[in-house]
């Protein structure tokens, strides 16, 4: 296996940013594709309960995936400025600490998940119809933390070296067998949403053997027993990094699960519309994601090499390229957007047709506001790539501020329906600090190198 490595401090910076984002693209493609066919799965074989038992879950699994991402991409930023700087024996004390430390982070998760689930699913107000399958489905995948702890420092660590292509061959693997895995383990053995469950963590772990493949096949990163020894100094380095970007990403998922809270309250039907269009989120979203990617390791290298008018030209050049491919997805969606939601809903034909009106109400707004959103990852990443994690968490406590502020007050003037303007107002309200933010912070970087 070819490792592809790739230094991001020379050549265009359009073309590197977009060549850097697609493999992460079409590999997030694959990745919300079996979440995708693990809802399709639960909501046409098992039914609407067990579908809205899986969407109950969501903002308390993706609270600790968010935790594990922020500590993961934490650590990859300093990774990413050792590789830009070329101080490459650094380079393998930084990913030898991260490792040791994600390793911690990740058997503490379980111990917090397995003992907060029932409580905050209680807290939620989940409806006694659901909760049995919802506290199945979270006790099977907290339990597989350390597997998906394990993938995405294997994947931060090829990202920071410009390497896009590794995660995205990981990731079609992946969702291979977990599409696989899914339709054997519900369809075939029964085993109901345990095996959608089951499904997804064995996919995972087929995912970071592969990055792991593929790390151990670089020569520079050819690591010793040194590597990993703790490094009090590093660790506490990365993890100044790591906690800011973990404790962003928490806080958003609170704000998301006080959502699910209010949302929790409109009745199944509501619940099962509102899970339709929240994994289509995902799809949404995809290309916001690969490009923050790209950003976090364009802007690290960058700064580690000390090319900080590159870092002002690229930021220029991805907010452009993310703005249009917003427009683009959102006028998809507009015109396939039922077609797409009907995939992930069954039951009676009145259940169908209420369920289907919901979903498709709400992915109309979102839609729309993407602009938002895709501006937001790109200015956040930016800011992180260059070692400020700090005021992206600031923009996450205002992103929670504005969602639950929303949550919480517009439906009683508007209803139900006032519950879908909750994820536009926190992009909004975080991008306000984050444009003010990248303005001060950019402004203040020493310009030592010459003109592009």
């Amino acid at each position: 296996m070819t490792t592809q490595v790739k230094n991001m401090t020379e050549g265009n910076p359009s073309s590197l940013i977009v060549t850097f984002a697609l493999p992460l693209m079409v590999g997030n493609v694959f990745q919300q594709l079996y979440t995708v066919v693990d809802t399709m799965v639960v909501g046409k074989y098992l039914g609407v309960n067990a579908l809205a038992a899986v969407g109950a879950t969501d903002w308390l699994n993706w609270m600790v995936l968010g935790i594990v991402q922020g500590f993961t991409q934490g650590f990859a930023i300093l990774m990413a400025q050792e590789f830009g700087a070329g101080r490459l024996e650094q380079l393998k004390k930084t990913v030898g600490n991260s490792g040791l430390l994600s390793l911690l982070s990740s058997l503490a998760l379980v111990l917090a998940g397995q003992l907060a689930a029932m409580p905050v699913l209680t807290f939620l107000h989940t409806p006694d119809a659901i909760i049995g399958g919802s506290i199945l489905y979270l006790r099977i995948l907290f339990s597989g933390i350390p597997i998906v702890m394990a993938y995405n420092l294997f994947a931060c660590i090829l990202r920071s070296l410009g390497d896009g292509r590794t995660p995205l061959q990981a990731m079609i693997a992946a969702s291979f067998t977990n599409i696989a895995l899914d339709l054997l383990f519900v369809m075939v053995f029964k085993w109901g949403i345990a095996g959608a469950a089951i499904a997804t963590l064995i996919a995972q772990l087929v995912s970071g053997l592969y990055c792991l493949h593929a790390i151990r096949g670089i020569e520079f990163l050819k690591m010793q027993r040194e590597d990993f020894t703790p490094r009090k100094a590093l660790c506490g380095k990365l993890m100044v990094l790591g906690s800011p970007m973990a404790f962003q990403n928490c806080i958003i998922a609170i704000g998301g699960m006080i959502v699910q809270s209010v949302v929790n309250g409109f009745g199944v039907l509501f619940i099962a519309g509102f899970t339709a269009t929240n994994k289509l989120y995902g799809l949404l979203e995809i290309a916001a994601i690969s490009y923050g990617y790209a950003m976090i390791t364009y802007a690290g290298q960058n700064l580690g090499a000390g090319r900080i008018r590159r870092i002002r030209k690229g930021t220029r050049s991805a907010l452009a390229i993310a703005v249009i491919t917003s427009v683009a997805i959102a006028g998809v969606m507009l015109l396939l957007g039922k077609v797409i939601l009907s995939w992930f809903i069954s039951g009676t034909p009145t259940e169908v047709e209420q369920t289907l009106q919901i979903a498709y109400f709400y992915l109309t707004i979102m839609s729309v506001s993407l602009p938002i959103l895709y501006v937001l990852h790109v200015v956040r990443s930016t800011l992180q790539g260059i070692g400020n994690t700090l005021l992206p968490m600031l923009s996450g406590v205002v992103e929670f501020l504005m969602r639950t502020g929303t949550a919480l007050l517009l439906p009683l003037a508007l209803g139900e329906t006032g519950i879908f303007f909750a994820e536009p107002a926190a992009w909004a309200g975080a991008d306000a600090v984050l444009l003010i933010s990248y303005f001060v912070v950019v402004r203040k970087l020493p310009e030592a190198e010459p003109a592009d």
